[in-house]
C-alpha cells in the first residue's frame, strides 16, 4: 500500500512538474498556409499559384498593371519592391499595393529586391536588412494574412559564400517571426535564385524547422540552369520527396545564361500542383527585354512570350483558379456570364481604335473574371485583346483594314459567355513607321543615344511617337530634335514641328543624352514608333 501512494505520488507530482514546465504551443499560422506540400487558404481550398512578377519599384506609376494581369487570368502577383537600394518604397506606398491586390482579386507576393546577388554583386543588402524594410512597413501588412505573401529576400546570394544562406535564413524568418509578422513566408535559393550547388535542397528542412508556425514555402527561379527536363523534373521531385512546399518563384522562355525548358516547366508544375511565377509582366532592360509578357505595360499588346505563359499549353488561362477568398470557385461554377451588349468602336486610327460595351454579369459564384475581344474572321477568329473591363483601346492593328469585332466575358473558373453581337470599324490609311535607336558614345556615368525614325507605309505620316525604356536608376538628362516626356522609366519622344512630316520611306532622327549609375553598362531600349 505505501510503495502503490508512493507511485501515485510520484505520478501526481510528475505531471505536475510537466503542466509547469511544458512549453508553449506555437502560434498558429492564419490565412494563407502551408499544409504539407501545398499552400491552402484559411477555409482549407488548396491554392496553387499562377501570376507574374510586376517591377513595381521602377514602375510605380503602372498601377494599371494590376489590372492588366487580372484580366489574362492570373491569381497571382509578385511585386517588386525595395527598402533601399533603389528609390524605397514607404508604408504608403506598400499600402496602396495591398490594396490594388485586393480590388483586383490577386494574391500578392510581396518581395524585397534589395537582396538581389548579395556577395557577389556590389550594393546588395544583407537579408537582416530585408527584415529591417519588412518591420518598416509592417503597419501597412497588419490583417492581410488571407492574401498577401512575404517574400522575404529576392536571390538573396550570388554564386559566393552560399553555405551562410542556411543561417541567414533561418535568422530571418525567426526575426519575422518575432516582429509579429504571421504571413505566409517566402524563402528564395541562393546561386541567384537557382541553386545550382543545390544549398536550399539540402537544408530546406533545418529551414522549414525554424519557423514556428510551420509556415515557409521555398522558391526556386527556373532560367538557364534548368535546361533540360531531367534538371526539372529531379528538382521539384525531391521537394515533393521531402514533403516540402515548393514554387517556381520565377522562370522565363530564354535567357543570357542558357535555354530554360518552359515546357517541362509548365506542364510539371501543372501535374504535380506546384504554384508557378513568370518573370515579368514590362519593363525589362539591359538586354532581357524579350522577358517582356507585354509591350509598354499594355495588356492587349502580348509579346511571344506572353502569349506562351498566358494563352499556351499549361498556361495561366488554362490552369489558374482564383482564390476562394476573393469569391472564387473550386471548380464546381459551371454557369457562364451573361453575353455581352454590342461593342461600339470610336477614336479609330490607322493603328488602333477604342471599343465599349454593356457589361454582363456573372451568377455563378466564381466572380466576373474579364472580357476576350475576337475578331470574326471565319475559321479561327483571332483574340485581339483581354481586358477586365467594359472597355479596351486596341493597338497594333493594320491600316485601312475593316475589323469585325465581338466580345465574350469569362468568370473566375473559365466559363465563357456567348458572343456579343458584331460591330464592324475601318482602320484608317496612315502610313506606319519605325524606330530605331543606336548607342553613339558612353562612359561610366552614362551614354548618348541616336534614334533613326523611318516612314515605313505606302502613305505619308504627319507626325509621329517613339517610346523607350530606361533601365532602372537611368535618367534623361538631356536630348534634341524632338520633346520628351518621362513616365517612370518609359520615355515618350515626340516629333519637334519641323521633323513630323515623313513621305513613305522618309525618314529623320532625334537623340538623347542618359546618366545611369557607376559601373552599369546597361543602355535604353524597346523603341516602339506611332504613327498619326
Amino acid at each position: 500500500m505505501t510503495n502503490r501512494l508512493g507511485l501515485v505520488a510520484a505520478a501526481f507530482l510528475s505531471l505536475l512538474v510537466s503542466m509547469i514546465v511544458a512549453p508553449v504551443p506555437a502560434h498558429a499560422a492564419t490565412g494563407l498556409r502551408v499544409s504539407g506540400t501545398r499552400i491552402v487558404e484559411a477555409n482549407g481550398n488548396p491554392f496553387v499559384m499562377r501570376g507574374v512578377s510586376h517591377a513595381h519599384t521602377w514602375f510605380t506609376s503602372q498601377t494599371g498593371s494590376f489590372a492588366g494581369i487580372k484580366s489574362l487570368r492570373a491569381n497571382t502577383v509578385r511585386v517588386v519592391l525595395s527598402g533601399g537600394r533603389w528609390t524605397p518604397n514607404d508604408a504608403t506606398d506598400v499600402a496602396n499595393v495591398v490594396s490594388l491586390c485586393r480590388q483586383n482579386r490577386l494574391i500578392c507576393v510581396l518581395e524585397n529586391h534589395d537582396t538581389t546577388g548579395y556577395g557577389e554583386q556590389g550594393g546588395a543588402y544583407t537579408l537582416s536588412q530585408a527584415v529591417d524594410y519588412w518591420s518598416s512597413v509592417r503597419s501597412a501588412l497588419t490583417g492581410t494574412e488571407d492574401f498577401i505573401v512575404i517574400n522575404i529576400g529576392n536571390e538573396p546570394y550570388g554564386n559566393s559564400n552560399v553555405s551562410a544562406w542556411t543561417s541567414a535564413t533561418t535568422d530571418a524568418i525567426t526575426r519575422m517571426r518575432g516582429l509579429g509578422f504571421d504571413h505566409l513566408l517566402m524563402v528564395d535559393a541562393p546561386n541567384w535564385g537557382q541553386d545550382w550547388q543545390f544549398t536550399m535542397r539540402d537544408n530546406a528542412a533545418t529551414v522549414a524547422a525554424a519557423d514556428p508556425q510551420d509556415n515557409t514555402v521555398f522558391s526556386i527561379h527556373m532560367y538557364g540552369v534548368f535546361d533540360t527536363a531531367a534538371e526539372i523534373t529531379a528538382y521539384l521531385g525531391a521537394f515533393q520527396s521531402a514533403g516540402l512546399p515548393l514554387v517556381i518563384g520565377e522562370f522565363g522562355h530564354d535567357h543570357s545564361d542558357g535555354n530554360p525548358d518552359e515546357d517541362t516547366i509548365m506542364s510539371e508544375a501543372r501535374s504535380r500542383g506546384v504554384g508557378y511565377i513568370g518573370w515579368s509582366w514590362s519593363g525589362n532592360g539591359g538586354g532581357v527585354e524579350y522577358l517582356d509578357m507585354v509591350n509598354n505595360f499594355n495588356a492587349s499588346s502580348l509579346t511571344s512570350w506572353g502569349e506562351r505563359i498566358f494563352n499556351g499549353a499549361d498556361g495561366i488561362g488554362q490552369t489558374s483558379r482564383e482564390a476562394t477568398f476573393f469569391g472564387g470557385g473550386t471548380g464546381d461554377d459551371t454557369t457562364a456570364p451573361t453575353t455581352p451588349g454590342t461593342p461600339s468602336a470610336t477614336n479609330v486610327t490607322a493603328s488602333g481604335a477604342t471599343l465599349r460595351w454593356t457589361a454582363a454579369t456573372d451568377s455563378g459564384g466564381s466572380g466576373l473574371a474579364g472580357y476576350d475581344v475576337y475578331r470574326e474572321q471565319g475559321g479561327t477568329d483571332a483574340l485581339l485583346g483581354r481586358t477586365a473591363t467594359n472597355t479596351i483601346t486596341l493597338t497594333g492593328l493594320s491600316a485601312a483594314t475593316e475589323y469585325q469585332v465581338y466580345v465574350r466575358a469569362r468568370d473566375g473558373a473559365g466559363n465563357l459567355s456567348g458572343n456579343s453581337p458584331t460591330t464592324t470599324f475601318t482602320t484608317s490609311s496612315g502610313g506606319g513607321c519605325t524606330a530605331t535607336g543606336t548607342v553613339q558614345s558612353q562612359w561610366g556615368g552614362g551614354y548618348v543615344t541616336q534614334v533613326a525614325v523611318t516612314n515605313g507605309g505606302s502613305s505619308a505620316i504627319s507626325g509621329w511617337a517613339v517610346t523607350f525604356t530606361l533601365p532602372a536608376g537611368h535618367t534623361v538628362t538631356g536630348s534634341w530634335n524632338a520633346t520628351l516626356s518621362v513616365s517612370g522609366q518609359t520615355v515618350t519622344a515626340r516629333n519637334a514641328g519641323y521633323n513630323g512630316s515623313l513621305a513613305a520611306g522618309g525618314s529623320t532622327s532625334f537623340g538623347f543624352q542618359a546618366g545611369r549609375p557607376g559601373g552599369d553598362t546597361a543602355t535604353a531600349g524597346s523603341y516602339t514608333c506611332t504613327a498619326s
